[in-house]
């Protein structure tokens, strides 16, 4: 590539999303990544689940339009006929009544505004779906050298609200690769192996980036969208000092156990968010199960310094989800060998992310995007591909937040709610849920 208009850093499911969506639209896009493959960072290691409930209306809005797309994923991509693309299982999404949600009320006010499938569960339709399912209620919940760990609270489960449209995607490596590859075909161009190590900047904007290898690519315009590598990038280019939220690279166990014997969960079970035990789960191929943490309170967040290194081996996290799991599905069993992902989320101080410009103009982000965005690939793509046309043309983002239509569910939504400047939103649920 002689130069490109716009450097892409990242080949996640994100970033393959951006290029997709500036290539459409007239972009000259490279994407670099230090991965050997695309879609090879943690992207691989997401739970990529895809889901609609969140505690903020924009939040909800997002991700209900998010949906769409990986229900026509074919279509959106426009691939030919005999590619191999990622498939969306739509399972839908049962997400327990508790304390700390609110009962769901907020939840359940958001659907219904947007006009978003959700049903009303009682405790008996929940055994009926999940006999596996025992509704004692275990919060708050513990570690497991807490003297109560294990012990009902003498409490019952009142129930739940199950989104029918939720769901999941098998391989999110290969759904980055799917976007990359539909990159491509509108004149897309990707570098794997490329380590970015300085943002090149010349009379005070952005002017592309100088790899290890000692090479200087220049562009115009440079999209930091680096996933846990993202704080690194950001620092690089200088533009920290006006930022109120910050991202940071966070470790995160997942664990894979095999369902209880006599129940079919890769078929007949669902994707369940449970803040009673601090754990979600989903099906997984060969009759698992996933579990993953909703971060209690109760557990240490491993904050790392870089996104290189940090324990990449299992700890006595696993062995406390799996447990926390237990104590929902009585039946489980727990094997000896420890199986599942380590890997870390790009967790932004709010935990909601961030999708902007920066101080330095040419400069964007989509960063922060934690362990609940996978799902917003698609629409993140296009609202950042929108910005970027809108700030390169002149408007100030800062103080005129672009307002950007979401295609599908015609609602505008204010793009500043993803500013790096925000106050911390103090609805977010500070976990994974966003």
């Amino acid at each position: 590539m002689s130069q490109p208009d716009a450097i892409i850093i990242g080949t996640g499911v994100i970033g393959a999303a951006v290029a997709f969506e500036m290539a459409k639209a007239g972009w000259k896009t490279l994407s670099l990544d230090r991965n050997s493959q695309v879609g090879h960072g943690s992207t691989a290691g997401s739970c990529a689940i895809i889901r609609m409930h969140y505690s903020t209306f924009d939040g909800t809005a997002f991700a209900w339009e998010g949906y769409h797309y990986w229900r026509d994923w074919a279509e959106y991509l426009g691939l030919p006929a005999d590619a191999n693309l990622a498939q969306f299982r739509e399972t839908g999404c049962l997400v327990m009544k508790t304390d700390a949600n609110g009962m769901l009320e907020k939840h359940k006010q958001n659907s219904a505004d947007l006009d978003c499938p959700f049903e009303d569960w009682s405790p008996e339709k929940i055994t009926e779906r999940l006999p596996v399912y025992s509704l004692d209620s275990f919060t708050p919940p513990k570690r497991m050298d807490d003297p109560e760990f294990g012990h009902p609270n003498g409490r019952k489960m009142q129930g739940g609200v199950f989104w029918p449209q939720a769901g999941y995607v098998t391989d999110p490596a290969l759904s980055a690769q799917n976007l990359m590859d539909a990159a491509k075909l509108h004149g897309a161009e990707v570098r794997t192996g490329a380590e970015v190590v300085e943002i090149l900047v010349d009379e005070g904007r952005a002017a592309g980036v100088k790899l290890a290898s000692g090479e200087e690519i220049r562009a115009k315009v440079v999209v930091n969208v680096a996933g846990p590598g993202s704080a690194i990038i950001n620092k690089m280019a200088g533009v920290l000092d006006d930022m109120t939220i910050e991202t940071r690279p966070l470790r995160q166990e997942v664990v894979h156990v095999p369902a209880p014997e006599g129940f079919d969960f890769e078929n007949d079970g669902t994707i369940v968010s449970d803040s009673d035990i601090a754990c979600y789960c989903r099906p997984e191929h060969g009759n698992h199960i996933l579990v993953g943490s909703e971060d209690p309170e109760c557990d240490p967040h491993q904050w790392c310094e870089d996104d290189v290194h940090y324990n990449h081996d299992f700890t006595d996290q696993w062995t406390t989800q799996a447990m926390r799991y237990a104590q929902r599905v009585p039946s489980l069993g727990i094997p000896s060998k420890t199986r599942g992902v380590v890997d870390l989320y790009d967790a932004s101080t709010d935990w909601i992310p961030i999708y902007d410009k920066s101080s330095l103009p040419g400069f964007y982000m989509a960063c922060g995007t934690s362990g609940n965005q996978y799902k917003n690939a698609p629409i993140a793509g296009k609202m950042m591909a929108a910005l970027i046309d809108y700030c390169e043309g002149g408007a100030d983002h800062d103080t005129q937040p672009l307002q950007f239509e979401l295609p599908y569910i015609k609602r505008m939504i204010d793009v500043g709610f993803y500013s790096r400047k925000r106050p911390i939103n103090k609805e977010s649920s500070f976990s994974v849920l966003g």
